[in-house]
């Protein structure tokens, strides 16, 4: 029997309704809205892509939106001065540094910057150290990371008690998802390169999170009967019978795994709309804070 398709799409588009309807809300009784900030430095195609996908998102949900596209050989001195002058603007709650930075710039120096109560990317160092530390709750936590725990929520998935798997330990999505995980009292496993018995552990799995940028990584034996798999990976992979001459696909083998998982995300149309729907959440939760709004 197949699992049940955790449809990211419907959910995100559910949340982006959510989040329009209370910017109109808070327009009328305020006269303002949220704003959101993001800085591109230099010319990769991904990340003027997601900016680009960023900014449409933010129009249709009614957020006001201010972009900074900058040239590859800024100073790190120049791009400390335009985050400075984001963090006094009134009118933008969120800053969102597109990653990853040119390697003449130092990308701890930069997400530190940020001013705390606008760093909606859930990056900086204090909002991770509050995320790694029983009763401290951060100000924000990172997109896809919150997007992963939103889709179990919203799947009606419990997650105290359960075994969690995390496969991968990078700091944008394995390490903080783990945390959350922790936090809503799961017992959790962090897997890696230097895992023994990888597919052993994976296999005790009740929820696993797959984040390791490997295709297909996670064969069907490797997953127990009933676990829900939330597949981050995003990967392109030769395909001769594709218009584009590849097709995309996650960490796991989706066909494989859905025949034994109870409910698993695919790719794409999962985990990655959730992403910019959290992004989303974190800015208009700042701007109710900025405008004392409960």
């Amino acid at each position: 029997m197949s699992a049940q398709l955790i449809d990211g799409k419907q959910i995100a588009a559910a949340i982006r309704e959510e989040i329009k309807a209370e910017v109109e809300e808070m327009n009328a009784g305020t006269g303002k809205v949220p704003g959101l900030a993001t800085v591109l430095v230099g010319t990769r195609k991904d990340s003027q892509t997601y900016v680009r996908m960023k900014k449409k998102a933010c129009k249709k949900a009614g957020i006001a939106s201010f972009g900074h596209d900058l040239p590859e050989d800024i100073s790190q001195e120049e791009l400390l001065k335009i985050v400075r002058e984001l963090n006094a603007n009134n009118d933008v709650h969120g800053i969102l540094v597109q990653l990853p930075l040119p390697d003449h710039i130092d990308e701890e120096t930069i997400l530190g910057a940020i001013n705390l109560e606008k760093d909606v990317d859930g990056f900086h160092p204090i909002n991770i150290g509050r995320l790694s530390m029983k009763r401290r709750e951060p100000l924000f936590v990172p997109c896809t990371p919150k997007g992963c725990i939103e889709l179990l929520d919203r799947t009606g998935v419990e997650i105290e008690g359960k075994r969690a798997v995390v496969l991968g330990r990078s700091n944008i999505v394995g390490l903080p998802v783990a945390m959350l995980l922790l936090h809503r009292n799961a017992t959790v496993s962090i897997c890696h390169s230097r895992t023994n018995d990888l597919p052993g552990v994976v296999r005790e799995a009740d929820i696993l999170v797959a984040a390791v940028g490997r295709a297909e990584m996670v064969r069907g034996d490797w997953v127990k009967p009933g676990v829900v798999v939330i597949d981050v990976g995003m990967n392109a992979i030769d395909d001769p019978t594709s218009e584009r001459g590849y097709r995309l696909t996650g960490d796991v083998a989706f066909d494989e795994v859905k025949e034994v998982a109870s409910a698993i995300t695919p790719v794409p149309g999962g985990v990655g709309p959730m992403t910019i729907a959290m992004l989303l959440r974190n800015t208009t939760d700042s701007a109710k804070h900025y405008l004392k709004i409960v």
